[in-house]
């Protein structure tokens, strides 16, 4: 625990951005090459999509400046935000974070076990809740760019969970994420996406 919280603070000072205001207005305008695979509103249909409507605004914003450099590689975007500006990317980040999610269900058999993941980890392996940093509701931590994870696709979920574990993703500040999947074995990862998917 020791370890997650010095991440939150390394976290939260290597992740301010300086950037005008998002306008959830003008960023609207600028969405519609996202709501094909995000939803107009940014409740994705599509599982292997992950939902941005009430995303906290600065993990967004970090993601869209991290898919456009390169930092984080997403096949799907490439060239899709080469023409916008930082306050082109404030303004949509503003814009999803305002809309709400649209909450799952989550699978019936994985909701204690997922339960007890978010609320309390694996204190034998080392995994901590997820909620110290996403929140008793999963809400995120907007001041840190953590992300808002109730509601998401488990789909996804699970997939960016192995994601991080392989260091195939790893635009996580401190490696927070990545030493945390890393500790986790395929049923926790089920488990907790499922119960995270039915968050609301």
């Amino acid at each position: 625990m020791k370890k997650v919280l010095i991440g939150m603070l390394v976290a939260m000072g290597a992740t301010s951005v300086a950037v005008a205001q998002g306008n959830a207005e003008a960023g609207k305008a600028l969405t519609t090459v996202c709501a094909a695979c995000h939803g107009a509103d940014g409740n994705s249909l599509d599982s292997t999509f992950p939902k941005l409507a009430g995303q906290t605004e600065k993990y967004l914003l970090k993601q869209m400046q991290d898919i456009k450099s390169g930092a984080r590689p997403v096949a799907q975007m490439t060239g899709l935000l080469d023409g916008m500006t930082d306050q082109n990317l404030a303004d949509i980040a503003a814009y999803f974070s305002s809309n709400n999610v649209v909450a799952g269900q989550a699978d019936p058999a994985l909701v204690e076990a997922g339960k007890a993941v978010f609320r309390a980890g694996n204190t034998a392996t080392g995994v901590p809740a997820c909620m110290a940093c996403h929140g008793p509701a999963g809400k995120g931590l907007n001041s840190a760019a953590f992300p808002a994870l109730a509601g998401q696709h488990a789909d996804y979920s699970a997939a960016q969970l192995k994601m991080f574990q392989s260091g195939d993703r790893n635009n996580d500040p401190a490696k927070i994420m990545r030493d945390i999947a890393f500790k986790m074995n395929d049923q926790e990862i089920k488990a907790v996406s499922s119960y995270i998917q039915g968050l609301y």
